[in-house]
C-alpha cells in the first residue's frame, strides 16, 4: 500500500527483511548457503537485523574449516564476516556453517564478547583458554549436530534435499 502524499511504500510486518546475506568465493553452492543461513536466522534470531557476508575460500592452510567475527562492534554486534572452507561435502559444509552461525547467536545473545583484546564468555575472560576447552567452542560443537538434525528435518518436511 502506498502513502498518498509521501510516496512511502508500506509492507505488512511479515514482509520485513530481518537479515541481509552476501556471499562470495568459489566452488560452493549459493543455494545451500542461502537456505541454511535463512533457516538459522529465521529460527534462532528472528527479531534481530543481522548482516552477514560469507566468503568461501580454501582455508586448510590456516588449519580451520570456518571462522566468524563481528565486523561492526563488540557491543551488540549485528554485522558479521564469515570465512568458510569451500571444498567440503554437503553435510560437512552444512555442519560447519551451522557451527559458525551458532557463534553469531552467541555474540548476539551477549554470551560471547570481544572486549579490549579479551575474549569473554558470560563475563569471564577466557583469552588464554586452549581452543578445545573454550566454552563457546564446546557449546558450538555440541550444537552443530543438534542444528544439523533440526535442519535436516526441516528439509524433509519441505521436500528439499541437502
Amino acid at each position: 500500500m502506498c502513502g498518498l502524499c509521501t510516496g512511502v511504500f508500506v509492507l505488512p510486518h511479515h514482509f520485513l527483511i530481518m537479515h541481509y546475506l552476501t556471499f562470495s568465493g568459489y566452488n560452493y553452492s549459493k543455494r545451500r548457503c542461502s537456505q541454511v543461513v535463512d533457516w538459522f536466522l529465521d529460527e534462532y534470531l528472528p527479531r534481530h537485523k543481522i548482516i552477514l557476508n560469507v566468503d568461501h575460500l580454501g582455508l586448510l592452510r590456516n588449519g580451520v574449516f570456518g571462522w566468524v567475527w563481528a565486523a561492526d562492534c563488540d557491543h551488540r554486534p549485528r554485522d558479521f564476516e564469515m570465512e568458510i572452507h569451500n571444498r567440503m561435502n554437503p553435510e560437512d559444509y552444512t555442519k560447519t556453517l551451522l557451527h559458525e552461525l551458532w557463534h553469531i547467536y552467541q555474540h548476539v545473545q551477549g554470551d560471547l564478547k570481544d572486549k579490549r583484546s579479551q575474549r569473554l564468555w558470560k563475563g569471564v575472560d577466557h583469552s588464554k583458554t586452549d581452543y578445545e576447552d573454550q566454552p563457546w567452542e564446546v557449546e558450538a560443537h555440541k550444537m552443530e549436530d543438534i542444528l544439523f538434525d533440526k535442519y535436516s528435518t526441516h528439509l524433509t518436511n519441505s521436500n528439499l534435499s541437502l
